[in-house]
């Protein structure tokens, strides 16, 4: 449901002239998606959408330049479905047990998300040690990979 949201987002915000997250949810809301000001919020932040100008004093929300228009999103979760075995956590750490030979795949994406709380990646064969600051954003992030394992 995420990646199919966050994909329409991006065509909208191609072909009409966006300015805020309540005309996003509007427009969302209008193609029969149930959609909160936070998730919008969420979506922008996870897309990388930035504001442009549209005019004297006047801005829109646009996909970043140079980047291609996926879903890095997407992406983690078939990597998080086919790949993730196990998630635990202690303190600020999580850790990810993975297929063999996986991990680096699903680190990779991880890292292409720029989640403000997680401050970096570290990845073997089939572990990854997910680092997170603050220690309480902790339960944030493995509510967001239980997310992306439920696909």
């Amino acid at each position: 449901m995420k990646t199919q949201r966050q994909q329409l987002i991006l065509k909208l915000i191609a072909s009409t002239p966006i300015a805020t997250q309540d005309q996003l949810a509007r427009e969302l809301r209008r193609r029969g998606l149930r959609v909160t000001q936070a998730t919008v919020s969420r979506d922008i932040k996870e897309l990388g959408l930035i504001k442009v100008p549209a005019g004297e004093n006047l801005y829109r929300y646009a996909a970043p330049p140079g980047q291609r228009l996926i879903n890095p999103y997407g992406r983690l979760q078939r990597l998080f479905a086919d790949s993730v075995t196990k998630i635990d956590d202690s303190e600020n750490l999580i850790l990810i047990r993975t297929l063999p030979g996986t991990a680096h795949a699903v680190a990779s994406c991880l890292d292409s998300l720029d989640w403000p709380e997680v401050i970096g990646t570290v990845a073997g064969d089939d572990t990854i040690l997910v680092i997170v600051k603050p220690q309480e954003a902790v339960a944030t992030v493995l509510q967001r990979f239980r997310e992306l394992g439920e696909g």
